[in-house]
């Protein structure tokens, strides 16, 4: 799979959404955007909690949106393994499944 492909075709998906629900958008915005604003954990921080919680509930397109925030904000590789190994402790099985997705998108997003 091409994640890079597999993110543009989903943020395709999401804009024809959001064209037929703006409020709906206009509020999950605003809500990330709070939950964004700098604080006492750093956004790093915050991208590996949502690391968590995509890989916890399955999800391909939040996994790839976070795993590619994690990459901007200069994530090692190391630093994401340590995460998918917690991720993997508190979620069994299916969270090392989609862990090794999360990982493969890591890598395919840092390819120079």
């Amino acid at each position: 799979m091409s994640w890079t492909k597999f993110l543009n075709e989903t943020v395709g998906r999401i804009g024809t959404l959001q064209k037929e629900t703006p409020d709906m958008f206009a509020g999950f915005t605003a809500m990330g955007t709070a939950a964004k604003k700098p604080g006492v954990l750093d956004e790093k921080t915050k991208e590996l909690i949502a690391l968590g919680i995509a890989v916890s509930t399955r999800c391909d397109s939040c996994i790839g949106f976070h795993v590619k925030s994690l990459v901007r904000l200069k994530t090692t590789r190391e630093e994401i393994c340590e995460a998918l190994a917690m991720i993997a402790y508190m979620g069994g099985g299916p969270s090392v499944a989609y862990g090794a997705k999360a990982l493969e998108a890591y890598d395919e997003f840092t390819k120079k």
